[in-house]
């Protein structure tokens, strides 16, 4: 059974940062790209980060280039997300997922996902 673990999400004021850790199991983690997705409240989950499968890519959204950072490590079978700068309009509940295909990274076509972890940035 494939299981996805978000951690490290909080209250953090704007300006501030938070680094958020996905803990996969039941998967052969360095075989899939590993996405981050957030969701806010009555808007659509969202596209935020992805990095493939040996870390040597990775892809951002516009909206949060230069100030999150994607990493994995295979060792640990964990993908963490590193928010610096933290705006409100980040405020949002954070997805892991897993994919096998790099293509539809940017998209919902993941083949696994966490239950997310709240993130909230006060002004």
């Amino acid at each position: 059974q494939v299981q996805l673990v978000e951690s490290g999400g909080g209250l953090v004021q704007a300006g501030g940062s938070l680094r958020l850790s996905c803990v996969a199991s039941g998967l052969t983690f360095s075989r899939y790209a590993m996405g981050w997705f957030r969701q806010a409240p009555g808007k659509e989950r969202e596209f935020v980060t992805a990095i493939k499968w040996s870390g040597g890519n990775t892809y951002y959204a516009d909206s949060v280039k230069g100030r999150f950072t994607i990493s994995r490590d295979n060792a640990k079978n964990t993908v963490y997300l590193q928010m610096n700068s933290l705006k409100a309009e980040d405020t949002a509940v954070y997805y892991c997922a897993a994919s096998d295909r790099w293509v539809v990274v940017t998209t919902l076509k993941y083949d696994y996902w966490g239950q997310g972890t709240q993130v909230t940035v006060s002004s």
